[in-house]
């Protein structure tokens, strides 16, 4: 061979390989490549069969001290803050959102990410976003993939590319994400296919889709299985039934468009509204829909205390609004108070429970035993000179006692000195501070104002699932921790508001296999009250146990 030929096809050889590199290094012939780059099934929207999973069951863990800051960074961007006067503070947010994303918080990275996404008390970084959405689809979850489909969708951070998007939101809803079941299940609910609609028809699976999310306590997924089924041409009663306990669901969920649907169903005669005009449960309904317009993040567990399904009469409310969606709020029950020192001392020595005593801003000099007690406050006795063991002994086993500014200190005995108690040196007061109340922590949902809080009564009812009531009001439900779907079921609003006689939610209606008698449930009174008459009001209870207005 020609050496010149030789060495043109080697240079040929080199640049067809250097290509191939670059064309690898560009797509996903990467041989590591990124989670956005990650290979996919196609989207078919033809599917035959589902099997629901809950993405629960697959997130990371969450610490309490990553979930503190998660929830202040929350709080400070709450919906209930004033809008659009700045008062909701991003920059804050995305501080306490970094240090708990660094600990693990998987719901913390992904709010940060859209900080990044939207520019908001950040400076604005797709790349970013994706990054952090990326990290977590590592982690495997679900929420990531979803998230991932909707950068393919809108071409944030990655190349805008539809198909990839389905295909991620497919993978997400196999996962477990109720986001993508919900999306996707009301893609694919339609009677027939129409691609440049963007709907196909697969009513089968896009119904299994639908229950799987509503399960979830996913808003949007049972507002999409309620107008399903209601739109179905099977016009049989059960169908109705179906979809209006569906859309209820998605008012406790935090879905206006099922409460703004539902005013609107029962505003006029519809077969969802059983074809009667119910004016009171559409304006209550159109007041949850407003309230969910305002704040995404409420929910509503103990709707049925306010709001009951019919045939069930409506209680009486009284016209405020605050009344109404207080009522429907979730409880967070107040942690039992622990004794503090001195609550159970009598006399000046009682230091009333909750409350501790608070050094003096600037210190004082000590009062004389004959003087008067120039201040209001506790005052400790003390020895002027302490040289003997026995005179130290009678010291350590004082307490302070309270005196009112103008009243004379009272002798303290020193009998426990025994043959010394006449030579002891003279008696000394000196100024400890004024009882002041513990701070006392609160919840970050009632902060948020998406809770209330409550006494548990004492002594405590508990109940099995699989026994019909046995008291009106609104009742905790949980599994046992070690018990295998207990991170499936125990949420803070696993909640019902139950007439006496009734019987405990069902936990086959949340797709687990879980037997009825397996929950537990706590009673937490917030009944409504009845008058002698037989009408019921809608009250609230406040932490003492007194009806009332809410006291939070």
């Amino acid at each position: 061979m020609n050496p010149s030929t030789f060495w043109m096809q080697v240079r040929d050889w080199t640049a067809r390989c250097i290509g191939v590199l670059l064309v690898c290094s560009l797509t996903a012939c990467n041989m590591n490549p990124l989670p956005r780059n990650m290979n996919l099934k196609a989207f078919d929207p033809h599917r035959t069969d589902f099997a629901c999973k809950h993405e629960a069951e697959v997130n990371p863990p969450i610490s309490p001290e990553a979930e503190a800051l998660f929830q202040q960074g929350m709080a400070a961007t709450s919906y209930e803050l004033i809008w659009p006067q700045d008062t909701r503070n991003y920059a804050k947010a995305a501080q306490l959102w970094q240090q708990a994303t660094a600990t693990g918080h998987w719901k913390a990275a992904m709010n940060l990410a859209g900080l990044y996404e939207q520019g908001l008390g950040v400076e604005r970084d797709t790349e970013k976003a994706v990054l952090l959405v990326e990290g977590l689809m590592k982690q495997g979850v679900p929420a990531a993939f979803d998230k991932m489909g909707t950068y393919h969708q809108r071409g944030v951070g990655v190349k805008g590319d539809t198909s990839r998007a389905y295909a991620f939101w497919q993978l997400a809803a196999d996962m477990g994400s109720a986001a993508s079941q919900g999306y996707l299940g009301q893609k694919t609910s339609g009677t027939y296919d129409n691609p440049s609609q963007g709907f196909w028809g697969n009513r089968k699976v896009a119904l299994e889709m639908l229950e799987c999310g509503a399960a979830q306590g996913d808003g949007k997924a049972a507002f999409e299985l309620g107008v399903t089924i209601d739109g179905d041409d099977a016009s049989i009663g059960e169908n109705y039934a179906s979809s209006l306990k569906a859309l209820h669901n998605g008012v406790k969920f935090g879905s206006a468009k099922s409460a703004n649907y539902l005013s609107a169903s029962f505003s006029r005669a519809e077969p969802l509204s059983g074809n009667a005009v119910d004016r009171d449960r559409s304006k209550r309904y159109s007041l949850f829909g407003d309230a969910l317009e305002l704040n995404p993040d409420l929910r509503f567990p103990n709707l049925d205390k306010v709001l009951p399904l019919p045939p069930a009469a409506l209680p009486v409310w009284d016209g405020k609004r605050e009344t109404l969606i207080d009522a429907a709020k979730g409880l967070i029950p107040a942690p039992v108070p622990k004794p503090t020192s001195g609550a159970q001392r009598t006399g000046r020595a009682h230091i009333p429970q909750a409350h501790v005593l608070a050094p003096p801003s600037q210190p004082m000099q000590p009062a004389e035993t004959a003087a008067l007690v120039p201040r209001d406050g506790y005052w400790l006795p003390r020895l002027h000179a302490v040289r003997r063991d026995h005179e130290r002994v009678w010291e350590q086993v004082q307490v302070p006692q309270r005196y009112a500014q103008g009243e004379a200190f009272e002798p303290v005995s020193r009998a426990s000195m025994g043959q010394y108690a006449t030579v002891a040196a003279r008696t000394v007061w000196h100024y400890v501070g004024e009882a002041v109340p513990v701070t006392q922590h609160v919840h970050p949902l009632v902060i948020r104002g998406i809770a209330r809080v409550t006494r548990v009564p004492e002594p405590r009812v508990e109940c099995r699932g699989h026994r019909p009531c046995p008291r009106i009001g609104i009742w905790f439900g949980d599994l046992p921790d070690n018990h295998p779907l207990a991170t499936r079921y125990n949420r803070w609003d696993r909640q019902a508001y139950l007439e006496a006689g009734q019987s405990f939610p069902d936990p086959a209606a949340l797709q687990l296999e879980v037997a009825a008698g397996e929950v537990r449930w706590l009673w937490c009174d917030n009944a409504n009250q009845a008058r002698p008459s037989g009408i019921v009001d809608v009250t609230l209870t406040d932490l003492s146990g007194a009806k009332g207005p809410p006291s939070l």
